[in-house]
């Protein structure tokens, strides 16, 4: 969050607390959403299995990176609430600046009202007027007091309003300032369980020797070319291949996009330019592309269109795993572009090298 939008933020909960005090307390305007509860995970063990068998350190890197994109879908689903969430509160803390504004203003009309009173020796108009022997002031001053008198009554129900208004804003800042801190709490939750899946994986592969290192990368090679030769073997090729020419003119910007940013860095939380995470990737995509889509993995997979796999063409998105924590862009040819995980780089990998849980349409 931006200097400008922290000091209106600061402004609108000094405003909520002045305005609370003379309106009195009252329940909340808006009651806060459901937030998720943050859950800390406990620390990974980053112990090697017995005899270093890279079968079972395949698994358990598997698992930690599993886990740490799960966090990071949490973390960036609090960070797009938080920053929304801001954004509300810094526009309240704008209606609260222009309604104490108002009501300054209009408590000086009625001060001036009744400073002119006081400068006329204290009489209200409707007593002056019945004294005076003027028939032609009389009939004037009786035009002059009706509209006068409706002009106070004006003035003072507007000040009613404006004061209603202003403790309105109060309790629904308030309420969002509530709904601010549980997502904060939830965002550095997330954040923190990202970083113990992470360094724990790091702290596992940190043991094996350099051979043992390469024999690891082998065994993931072969895990992921068998899983893309089981998937080419089904034959959803065949029919893929059918519907592959046929991307719109968005599809292609976004397939563009995205395979231009191989070799980029994976990073958690990222959205480019420089590096990216498997939604930031497919997001900032379609966002080249002129398409605005949810941020997370599984946001992606809830909100956009589903699609069949076998009518998947280039540009859809790739949802992969039971839980929807992976995200990837179809190119064409049975191929895929992604941001794989911490420590690897956007590459073009085989579509069906993971488990696929179904394929969405952005733009449809």
């Amino acid at each position: 969050m931006g200097a400008g939008k922290r000091s209106l933020v600061a402004t609108a909960v000094g405003l909520v607390c002045a305005v609370t005090v003379l309106g009195g307390a009252g329940s909340a305007f808006a009651t806060p959403a459901p937030t998720p509860t943050a859950t800390p995970a406990p620390t990974p063990s980053v112990t090697l299995p017995p005899n270093k068998d890279l079968e079972a350190v395949h698994k358990k890197l598997e698992q930690l990176y599993h886990d740490a994109a799960v966090a990071t879908d949490a973390y960036n689903a609090a960070e797009e609430q938080t920053e929304r969430q801001s954004a509300e509160l810094v526009e309240l803390a704008r209606e609260i600046v222009k309604g104490q504004e108002r009501l300054a203003e209009l408590k000086d009309r009625a001060g001036a009202a009744a400073r002119a009173q006081y400068r006329s020796g204290g009489l209200p108009p409707t007593a002056r007027l019945w004294l005076s022997d003027d028939p032609q002031a009389w009939l004037e001053g009786v035009s002059r007091i009706r509209q006068g008198e409706k002009a106070t009554t004006g003035l003072l129900a507007e000040m009613t309003r404006t004061q209603q208004d202003l403790e309105l804003y109060a309790r629904d800042a308030s309420a969002q300032w509530k709904k601010l801190e549980a997502s904060r709490k939830v965002r550095a939750a997330a954040q923190k369980q990202i970083k113990q899946q992470i360094a724990a994986a790091e702290g596992l592969e940190s043991q094996l020797q350099k051979e043992e290192k390469e024999r690891l990368a082998e065994l993931e090679r072969e895990a992921a070319a068998k899983a893309q030769t089981s998937w080419l073997g089904s034959g959803v090729l065949d029919d893929i291949d059918a519907t592959d020419g046929s991307a719109t003119a968005q599809g292609k910007k976004a397939v563009a996009f995205a395979t231009a940013q191989t070799g980029k860095p994976y990073e958690w939380g990222a959205e480019g330019p420089g590096t990216y995470d498997c939604s930031g990737l497919t997001s900032a995509a379609w966002a080249a592309a002129g398409v605005t889509i949810p941020r997370t993995s599984q946001q992606q997979w809830d909100q956009l269109p589903h699609v069949a796999v076998k009518d998947m063409r280039p540009g859809d998105l790739i949802v992969y795993f039971d839980d929807a924590s992976h995200i990837a862009m179809y190119v064409g040819g049975g191929k895929m572009v992604h941001a794989p995980r911490p420590g690897r780089t956007v590459t073009i990998a085989g579509a069906g090298s993971m488990k696929i849980l179904g394929v969405v349409r952005p733009g449809a």
